[in-house]
């Protein structure tokens, strides 16, 4: 039997090394072809059987990204889902039952059905490189990992440990996966090949948990699933997110095989995959893959960054970029100035690369402090992230404009300016863009690239593409008041506000909207980006004449300004905000706040601020937060519509 997309080879020791390539493909994904080829392979050893074998991806770009997310999206009923998870099952479990030793070689990003491939192998090695990634994030697509995930990864490394993996869908590097039991060994690429070969042989007995582990994985999975089920709870409602709530039903009363559950069951694949939330958290994921492709095709990769201004959001723009391997000069009034910024670096590095003190030393030494910036003269990339003051900003990109090389990017992280303005006063304004950040920098997926008519292609594809060096998604934006983000959440934020000049309590106000879907209530965001904040960005959008709402003018007037005094609507004794208990959400309330964001999507879809609709529900749900499972605030509407 031939193959596309996998490679069979023996070595000398016997050993066959199943390669995937997909072909036509940037990443490995596990499709129909894709499977049964595999399927084909395991007939191939069963017939002359291998010393043993190791499944490695033949691609950069990583090990398996998971399944093929497009034909799964292609499933027309309950019957063609429930075929596809037993095809993957009944696989994986044929893998697992073979008589010599397996072992998968995983350098790069191994992902759902990925993993669930690896897990069904006897061995685990993952190679020690930044951009390994071991992961079970069905449960970000509303689904749950069917493929034998929810059996064997709580057997191989506890039920605590996985139950955390498959209800977040976070991911661990390769040091981590090693330390938790995932991975057998982690190695450097230079010897990854060998250490799979002696590993393979060694006849080492697959990792076996601790009796209590096998306890709470066994007769006490009851008691373990309900306590977590209550930790899911406070983070998630199983009505938007009922995911979370089956993982923890499938295993705890199926022992993780999804096929046993009945199909009357809320926890069946037929009614998680018939779910709104499947279909709309799908949607996201194609809305954030659209992103990601707005930085692809430009041959754009800047190796010194150069900042101005080190207060939170710049200092934190020019720690991202240091880690990302970037040599970035920040500048500022003085020494004194920028220090707090290097300081705030030096705890991300070390958090970072937690057990790797050379990295964190070697990405803080990237990041120079330079008061008189000397590092203008030498930088691809220049970017702006003082106060909101037109006038000091175009002074600034006067002087920055004389002394740049001609041909490095200018950009501002402005939140409320707009770009002509600032370009005005230069002798070429169509190489300055914007490239608004979002506070915490570290944290927030989604960056504004702002440009105007005025704006050159060029100057734009490569602040998009430097925008993705950083991991985070680009988003095309008009060069309008607030752009999109800030122009849908400052009306947003503002009839909070109003509630709370008619009465409503800030706790109950944030308990409606966080009841509603929403990461943060409203209160507490205004609190997080600062009062001062919000009254500049209100008159900007509204007018300088604009009348603030009591509540927000009487606090800023008395110098309660949010988390970064330690005062705002709430104290944030340590930096953490304490609230007081919320009482009972009046009806409507939830609605009434959310219908101005509603109205502001929509008017930026229609000034062209994004180029279409599903571009705003994207820059809303991750500039924002606005709740993922109803596929953004436009989508919200339309089927609020649909639904009469």
């Amino acid at each position: 039997m031939t193959f596309k997309h996998w490679t069979l080879d023996r070595d000398a020791e016997g050993i066959a090394w199943a390669t995937l390539d997909e072909a036509d493909a940037s990443a490995n994904t596990l499709g129909l072809a894709v499977m049964d080829e595999l399927a084909g392979i395991l007939d191939q050893l069963s017939q002359r059987p291998p010393s043993g074998l190791v499944i490695r991806s033949g691609k950069a770009a990583g090990f398996i990204a998971g399944a093929n997310i497009e034909e799964f999206t292609r499933i027309d009923s309950a019957e063609a889902a429930r075929a596809l998870v037993q095809r993957g099952w009944t696989l994986f479990e044929r893998l697992s039952a073979v008589d010599f030793p397996t072992l998968a070689l995983i350098r790069g990003h191994c992902m759902g059905g990925g993993l669930e491939l690896a897990l069904a192998c006897r061995y685990r090695i993952t190679v020690d490189e930044p951009g390994t990634c071991l992961a079970l994030p069905e449960v970000m697509l509303g689904i749950y990992p069917a493929w034998g995930g929810m059996l064997r990864l709580p057997q191989l490394i506890g039920p605590a440990e996985a139950l955390d993996l498959m209800l977040t869908g976070k991911g661990v590097d390769a040091g981590k996966a090693r330390r938790l039991g995932l991975a057998d060994d982690c190695v450097p690429p230079r010897v990854m090949d060998n250490a799979a070969r002696i590993m393979l042989l060694s006849g080492r007995a697959p990792r076996r948990l601790p009796l209590l582990e096998r306890l709470l994985n066994g007769p006490l999975r009851g008691i373990v699933a309900g306590k977590a089920r209550k930790q899911v709870a406070l983070k998630a409602r199983p009505e938007h997110y009922p995911a979370p709530y089956a993982i923890l039903d499938v295993w705890a009363n199926y022992a993780g095989n999804a096929l046993a559950v009945p199909a009357s069951s809320t926890s069946s694949l037929e009614s998680i995959l018939r779910s709104s939330t499947a279909k709309n958290l799908i949607r996201v994921f194609f809305l954030q893959e659209r992103l990601k492709g707005f930085g692809k095709g430009v041959d754009f990769k800047p190796r010194r960054v150069h900042v101005v201004g080190a207060g939170v959001m710049g200092g934190d723009i020019a720690t991202e970029c240091a880690l990302r391997g970037m040599i970035v000069t920040l500048q500022d009034q003085s020494v004194e100035r920028i220090a707090p910024a290097i300081a705030r670096a030096a705890k991300r590095f070390e958090r970072k690369f937690r057990g790797k003190p050379r990295e964190a030393r070697f990405a803080l030494d990237r990041l120079i402090p330079d008061p008189a910036g000397h590092g203008v003269a030498q930088a691809d990339v220049i970017i702006e992230a003082i106060f909101e003051n037109l006038d000091a900003k175009r002074a600034l990109f006067a002087d920055i404009e004389r002394r740049a090389r001609p041909d490095a990017l200018l950009a501002s992280n402005t939140s409320s300016l707009r770009i002509a303005d600032i370009a005005s006063v230069l002798a070429d304004p169509g190489r300055l863009v914007g490239i608004h950040f979002f506070n915490p920098v570290a944290v927030m997926p989604l960056v504004e690239v702002v440009r105007n008519s005025g704006t050159a292609d060029e100057a734009a594809k490569r602040a998009a593409a430097f925008v993705r060096r950083l991991d985070k998604l680009p988003l095309p934006v008009g060069d309008e008041p607030g752009f999109l983000v800030n122009a849908v959440l400052g009306p947003y934020m503002y009839e909070a506000l109003r509630c709370m000049d008619e009465g409503v309590a800030p706790e109950t106000i944030d308990a409606a909207l966080t009841g509603f879907g929403m990461p943060m209530g409203p209160i507490e965001l205004v609190d997080t980006v600062g009062l001062d904040i919000a009254v500049a960005a209100g008159r900007t959008l509204a007018g300088a004449e604009a009348v603030l709402p009591r509540a927000l003018a009487d606090r800023v007037a008395a110098g309660q300004l949010g988390k970064k005094t330690g005062q705002g609507f709430y104290a944030w004794p340590g930096g953490r905000v304490r609230k007081p208990e919320a009482g009972a959400v009046p009806a409507g309330l939830a609605e009434r706040i959310v219908a101005p964001l509603l109205v502001a999507s929509q008017a930026c879809v229609d000034r062209s601020v994004v180029a279409d609709a599903d571009l705003a529900d994207a820059g809303v749900i991750f500039g924002t937060g606005f709740a993922p499972f109803t596929g953004g605030p436009l989508n919200f509407v339309r089927s609020r519509q649909a639904a009469g």
